[in-house]
């Protein structure tokens, strides 16, 4: 199924087809761009986003159909008040009539001014922790329909493996770069000071914790300048 095709009647087949291709998706970035775009075509919606939560807790802009959602966004996450917000922590939130619903006095403005009529924001959740929220916005009020929030339901769940996947495979990704910096640090300091591999791997972790530097990062200094940080 091409992403581009006409909003029509969404099956189980075409979500497992759906399915396939985050599977084939080649990165986080990839995975939630064919997310909000098979969003914008399954559900009656104008628009579609992903918002993450990114380490540290903080809620950070996945991928959207239009700017106006990453607006939205980044409003709310500057302002600390909106559906999104409440969707982070791990409810559903539907927004029937945003000119009447005043919930969130400081973002409905906002959204009415940006031409919103209505929204639904879906938490994406993994092993029962929320991750991220799908969001779809209707220039209409009252336009989501039971039908448009079980679809908004299942491909969040869709989102959440996959996007988890594709972390997990960035995450492995760096540790085995930074297995491999350690590793020729590591041959630069038993060549140049007579080490064993022990006394080598001691002296990088000493010169990380004493400069509170990350030890992937001191091994990448060490092989870029051949000189330990100060």
């Amino acid at each position: 199924m091409s992403l581009t095709e006409p909003a029509e009647v969404f099956d189980a087949g075409r979500f497992a087809q759906f399915a396939l291709e985050l599977h084939d998706a080649a990165g986080v970035d990839e995975t939630l761009e064919a997310v909000v775009q098979f969003a914008l075509h399954a559900a009656d919606c104008t628009h579609a986003g992903v918002a993450l939560i990114a380490r540290g807790g903080r809620a950070e802009v996945g991928a959207v159909t239009d700017p106006v959602v990453e607006t939205l966004y980044r409003f709310q996450i500057d302002a600390g008040e909106g559906p999104l917000l409440t969707a982070l922590s791990g409810r559903t939130v539907t927004v029937h009539d945003v000119a009447t619903d005043d919930r969130w006095p400081c973002w409905q403005p906002a959204a009415v001014n940006a031409g919103i009529g209505s929204a639904l924001h879906v938490p994406m959740k993994v092993n029962g922790q929320t991750t991220g929220v799908l969001s779809l916005y209707h220039a209409e009020p009252n336009a989501f329909t039971v039908d448009d929030e079980a679809i908004a339901h299942i491909l969040a769940r869709h989102a959440s493996v996959a996007v988890a996947t594709a972390r997990h495979e960035v995450d492995l990704a760096q540790a085995v770069d930074a297995r491999k910096l350690v590793g020729q640090a590591m041959g630069i300091l038993m060549e140049r000071f007579d080490l064993d591999g022990d006394q080598a791997f001691a002296v990088l972790r000493r010169y990380s914790q004493d400069t509170n530097t990350k030890l992937r990062d001191v091994a990448q200094q060490l092989i870029e300048t051949r000189k330990l940080p100060r």
